[in-house]
């Protein structure tokens, strides 16, 4: 298959899927509702395959983007460009791992079947297309795009609070990207164009970088999300159906990474440096405050959402220090919290779908009826906790590392995260799962059926894989990441050379 073509094939062969449904299969029969879930897992299967294409025709040695395509789209000066580098290439991989897993975990969705399986169909298209995008006004059509079918899946499918909760998501999410919108023109008007590579190689004035690093940060932080614009992540994790809390936990939060390391980073680099301390501080915050936050809730999703937060934290932490071992751990990081999150909610997804509650108290003594549920929920719980062996350790030492080179404060710091989360996550491992079974409701509970299993098996091989050999997506990133480094050092070298230059004369 011609390379040229494989990226815009994966992008858009969910979104074909969801045509296929819209037209082709239009009754509400039982037949036709299977018909819609196996177009829909079927297309989410053959985007995966093409992927694996995608890395097998990688080169992790080459620095640059790969399977480049670009055509002209609005008039001269906007194109429709993709391509992938090192860093991109895995969070492609990622969600398209994660969607034939979320379309089997709705399999028990009754209401709305089709438009159900349209909205995730349409929603990896637009998150496939953030990462493949190499012009502005594309990046940015994509990364908007994907609020409509993430606002739609939780006020339309999510709980009894799901109108609040949809609308706050919207609305957070919205208002930082307006900023980023404005900070894009500007781009536009600095450099004359919006191609992403053009813009990596220019050199924005020092003072037009700052207002530019805030813009897009306001809008990053938001997705992340970052402390202290974090509040709509547990109303929406809490009120989203299962597959809804996978997909924003595991893919729609590494936007705001990516928007670090494809924007601020390389293009804003003085800014980086100079806004580097604020975005340790409100890093440590995330990771110490939220992880108390975390200790105190009763509903088994707000806590995993919480955990969430902090765990981005030592993201932040790692890009901004600057350090091989801090970028490198960052996106590991991510990485790893996409299969380790993703399936701590499907855990929490199969006993929703018997018991119709997630409150923490309702639960106990499981593993007297649940054996291979309690097993499948101490290996993510464990990974969580970042224990060496698991994928969960890697990033999370990584970043510490890097951080430590960076300013040893903010290590020692964000290393308490590591054994609050240890407190919260064990907690709630101990009541839910172990104790006794005196609960009349729980004493005829079914252990995890193959579906389930199906879904979370693979998500165990590649937490424990990568915890014990991280290589291939460490290989994968290096050079990418090696050459980000290398252009934040030179600039900001060049702007302490201007500086000495101007002293001295």
């Amino acid at each position: 298959m011609p390379t040229n073509s494989l990226l815009t094939l994966v992008t858009f062969l969910p979104l074909a899927g969801a045509v296929l449904i819209l037209f082709l299969l239009r009754d509400d029969n039982q037949t036709s509702i299977r018909n819609v879930r196996y177009v829909s897992l079927w297309a989410t299967i053959f985007t995966f395959l093409l992927s694996l294409l995608v890395w097998s025709n990688f080169d992790p040695s080459n620095p640059g983007f790969q399977m480049v395509e670009k055509h002209s789209w609005l008039g001269n000066q906007i194109n429709y460009h993709v391509g992938v580098d090192g860093i991109s290439v895995l969070f492609v991989l990622l969600t398209t791992f994660l969607m034939p897993g979320c379309i089997l975990a709705s399999w028990a969705v009754k209401t709305r079947v089709k438009e159900y399986m349209i909205a995730f169909l349409v929603l990896e298209t637009l998150m496939i297309g953030v990462f493949v995008s190499l012009d502005l006004l594309l990046f940015y059509l994509f990364f908007e795009g994907g609020l409509i079918p993430m606002f739609l899946i939780i006020g339309i499918w999510g709980g009894a609070r799901r109108v609040y909760a949809s609308f706050k998501f919207f609305l957070y999410t919205l208002l930082g990207s307006v900023l980023m919108l404005l900070a894009m023109m500007a781009m536009y008007w600095s450099a004359g164009t919006t191609d992403i590579p053009t813009l990596l190689a220019h050199k924005f004035p020092v003072e037009l970088q700052t207002w530019l690093w805030l813009a897009f940060f306001a809008s990053f932080a938001v997705k992340m999300p970052m402390w202290p614009v974090h509040t709509w992540l547990p109303d929406a994790h809490v009120e989203a159906p299962t597959a809804g809390s996978v997909v924003l936990a595991a893919i729609l939060l590494k936007m705001g990474g990516y928007g670090f390391l494809r924007f601020s980073l390389p293009m804003f680099p003085v800014a980086s440096d100079y806004f580097a301390p604020l975005v340790f501080g409100m890093s440590v915050i995330a990771i110490v405050y939220t992880s108390l936050v975390a200790l105190m809730q009763e509903d088994m999703k707000k806590l995993i959402a919480y955990s969430s937060v902090a765990h981005m934290g030592f993201v932040t932490m790692g890009i901004f220090t600057g350090t091989v071992q801090g970028i490198e751990g960052g996106i590991f990081q991510m990485i790893s919290h996409g299969f380790i999150s993703g399936a701590l909610f499907l855990c929490v997804g199969v006993v929703y779908d018997r018991m119709h509650t997630r409150e923490i108290a309702a639960y106990g003594g499981l593993v007297n009826r649940m054996p291979i549920y309690a097993f499948t929920f101490m290996v993510f719980t464990l990974a969580n906790v970042g224990l060496p062996g698991t994928s969960g350790f890697v990033g999370e030492f990584l970043t510490l590392a890097g951080a430590f080179k960076a300013n040893t404060w903010v290590a020692a710091f964000a290393t308490t995260g590591v054994i609050l989360s240890a407190g919260y996550a064990l907690w709630l491992y101990r009541k839910v799962v172990f104790g006794v079974l005196e609960k009349e409701n729980l004493k005829t509970i079914a252990d995890m059926n193959k579906r389930e299993m199906a879904i979370l098996a693979p998500l165990i091989v590649l937490t424990v894989f990568f915890g014990f050999y991280p290589a291939p997506i460490i290989d994968a990133m290096d050079a990418s990441v090696t050459q980000l480094i290398d252009q934040y050092q030179a600039s900001l070298a060049a702007l302490e050379s201007a500086s000495q230059l101007a002293q001295a004369q």
